[in-house]
This record gives structure tokens, C-alpha cells and sequence, in this order.
């Protein structure tokens, strides 16, 4: 009986020394809630069902895009960009110019106030513009004839 107890007891011991195999697990990053507030610039009232994309961005690299649309207080909320990355953030509605620009997000909260302007005039540089030396230049003055005699 001694001996049935020594051979059954020897594998169960082996099997709970025995080296773990498989991949360590390794955390997820932890993350920042963004909150992005569109309105209007001429009163501020919310644009709702504009489309607000995040790129994240890791060592200037786009990792692809998340979208998401406004809700009836202009609003759209996303939890899953990890902090220390940049987002590059787009928003774009019916109506209004496209806002964009990078955020870098190094805290576990951030509120995107966005400011959406009416389409503005198309910009030529064949016309003067006041704020600016170039283009738009004057035309050559017309050549002069000389007398004919």
C-alpha cells in the first residue's frame, strides 16, 4: 500500500513544479477619456450628427482611425486613446469648414472645445490679399506706343 501511495503521489507533485508555459501577460495601457464639444461659432449652439475622427498617432505614425458622431448636445466621448499618445482629431459637418489639429493627451480626462466656421470664400492667389505680399500681383502697366511721326 506504501508503494501505490509513493508512484500516485510522485506526478502530482512533478505537475505543480513544473515550469509555466505561454505568454506573459502583459497589462493594457491605460487610457484617457476624451470628450469633444462641437458648436457653432457664430452662436455656439451645439452642430449635432457631425462626424468627429480620431487618428491616433504613435512616433508620428497614424494607427488608423475611430469615428464618431455628435450627439444633440454637440458632444462625442471616446475612452480608449491611451495617454501619452498624440491624436490627431478631425470634424467635419454639413455646412461648416473641416476642423483639424493634434492633441497630445497626457492626462486621464481632456475636453476638445471645437469651434465650426461657415465655408469662407475660396483663396486665389491671382487676387491681392491685404494681410499678405504674395500673389495677386499688379498687372504690367501697358506698353506705351511711341509718337508715330
Amino acid at each position: 500500500m506504501l508503494l501505490l501511495f509513493t508512484v500516485i503521489g510522485a506526478p502530482a507533485l512533478f505537475a505543480q513544479t513544473a515550469p509555466t508555459r505561454g505568454r506573459k501577460y502583459v497589462p493594457p495601457p491605460d487610457t484617457a477619456k476624451i470628450t469633444v464639444v462641437v458648436t457653432k461659432e457664430t452662436n455656439g449652439k451645439p452642430v449635432e450628427n457631425a462626424a468627429v475622427i480620431f487618428h491616433p498617432m504613435k512616433d508620428n505614425k497614424d494607427e488608423g482611425n475611430l469615428e464618431l458622431k455628435t450627439n444633440e448636445d454637440g458632444k462625442a466621448v471616446i475612452d480608449v486613446i491611451p495617454i501619452g499618445d498624440t491624436v490627431r482629431l478631425q470634424v467635419i459637418a454639413n455646412g461648416y469648414q473641416t476642423f483639424g489639429d493634434d492633441y497630445q493627451i497626457t492626462t486621464d480626462s481632456k475636453e476638445i472645445q471645437v469651434k465650426l466656421k461657415r465655408p469662407a470664400r475660396q483663396y486665389s492667389i491671382y487676387e491681392k490679399h491685404p494681410d499678405t505680399q504674395e500673389g495677386g500681383a499688379d498687372p504690367a502697366p501697358a506698353a506705351s506706343k511711341p509718337p508715330q511721326q
